[in-house]
């Protein structure tokens, strides 16, 4: 065994002790990076798992106040998980139906309106600047066709890809609803049966950080839910004044939208703004912007602040990064599950920074209310404790003086 010698030991001391921890914290940096690239891969891995898991977690979060007023009214808790389900799904059913047919409706006088809206650019593309003649145009068309036969084949195999997608899409499904009806029916158990794997010093600590972290979630998902309904009834109040073809497909996109905060607005919003560009002209899109544009500021001034609250607030650039990171990780349902996994988080790490919350026994914290997702103290900011402190100004004086930690430094408590 190799040890240090007394010529080691003076050198040591002689390191500033600035450098020390700036080292100190630079190898642990290092090693969180490795550990979130390994699990960034192991999710993308196991994708098709995770992500229903995730979907059926987020449904739970939305539906268990259902289940839990059902209960509280004397209702036997199977009965009432298998009372909102079928509930929830006659819900999606009948909105999807509806959706499937105003779009059916709606598609031929888009048809006609689109065709309209061609045989305007292709006379400006004749009598405009450019002069095209009938022939020039004809031998574009005739391009344009040579290079659909040309890419037939990668046509196809992305025809069959979609197919093996819808597959798996079908499978997530099912396998989202056989986790949905346990995480709704004894969620509680399979968190009680999950916190056992951390160590029985800590595991309070955990428990209340994690079901404030779901708490959080309850929240999140609830207030989401609400601003979705108000962006697609406020879009499709603007599409049906304007009056734009497809208004509740349309209307129904948008919803789906305001899942993803910022991206999944400005996405669908632009779809709404094209759809009335083709079909009604410029100025009928330019107002459907500016109705887009009103929406998406009294969501992000009024209704966030107002429904999330401090509780889950998160910067905008720690949104877009998470949803850009889930985007690399899964995809459009990556997207769709980071900010809530940053909300979990950020509540789940104040709870665990939180010195209110060292006394807080987990039966106190109701993770269907919203103000349990953050820890009692004033702001939800921890105070750095005396020990931090002295460590910092110890390795600042050190770095000062010129001289090694004495024994009155490292003996401070």
């Amino acid at each position: 065994m190799i040890g240090v010698t007394g010529s080691d030991s003076k050198i040591s001391d002689r390191v500033p002790g600035l450098l020390r921890v700036t080292a100190a914290l630079s190898w642990r940096f290092v090693a969180v990076v490795a550990a979130l690239y390994v699990v960034f891969h192991v999710v993308g891995f196991l994708a098709t798992i995770v992500i229903p898991t995730g979907v059926a977690l987020l449904l739970a979060a939305l539906l268990s106040p259902a289940v839990s007023q059902l209960t509280r009214a004397g209702i036997p808790r199977g009965l009432a998980t298998g009372v909102v389900l079928v509930g929830g799904i006659a819900v999606v059913g009948g909105v999807l139906t509806f959706v499937i047919t105003e779009f059916s409706k709606g598609l031929p006088d888009l048809q006609e309106q689109v065709s309209a809206s061609l045989d305007t650019i292709r006379g400006w593309l004749k009598d405009g600047p450019l002069h095209l003649s009938d022939l020039q145009l004809q031998q574009y068309l005739d391009r344009v066709v040579e290079t659909v036969k040309e890419n037939q084949t990668e046509i196809t195999s992305g025809a069959l890809t979609t197919a093996a997608t819808v597959g798996e899409l079908l499978t997530g499904l099912i396998l989202a609803l056989f986790t949905l009806i346990f995480f709704l029916h004894d969620g509680d158990g399979i968190w009680r049966f999950l916190i056992r794997i951390v160590p029985r010093d800590v595991r309070g600590r955990a428990d209340v950080a994690g079901r404030r972290g779901f708490a959080s979630l309850v929240s999140y998902v609830r207030a989401t839910a609400l601003v979705a309904v108000v962006d697609a009834v406020g879009v499709g109040i603007g599409l049906w004044i304007v009056d734009v073809p497809l208004v509740v497909p349309l209307s129904a996109l948008v919803f789906l939208g305001a899942f993803i905060p910022i991206v999944g607005a400005v996405i669908t919003g632009a779809v709404a703004v094209l759809v009335a560009l083709v079909a009604n002209g410029p100025i009928q899109a330019l107002i459907i912007l500016a109705v887009l544009i009103g929406v998406m500021q009294l969501e992000s001034h009024v209704l966030q602040p107002l429904l999330l609250g401090r509780a889950v607030k998160l910067h905008p650039l720690a949104v877009v990064l998470a949803i850009t990171t889930g985007l690399v990780v899964g995809g459009i349902a990556g997207a769709l599950l980071s900010v809530p996994l940053l909300a979990v988080l950020n509540s789940g790490i104040r709870s665990l920074l939180s010195e209110s919350d060292k006394d807080v026994s987990p039966r106190e914290v109701d993770v269907l209310e919203p103000q349990e997702s953050g820890p009692v103290d004033t702001g939800g900011e921890r105070v750095p404790d005396d020990g931090v402190v002295n460590q910092i100004q110890d390795a600042l004086s050190d770095d000062t003086d010129g001289e090694g930690p004495t024994a009155e430094h490292s003996g401070r408590k």
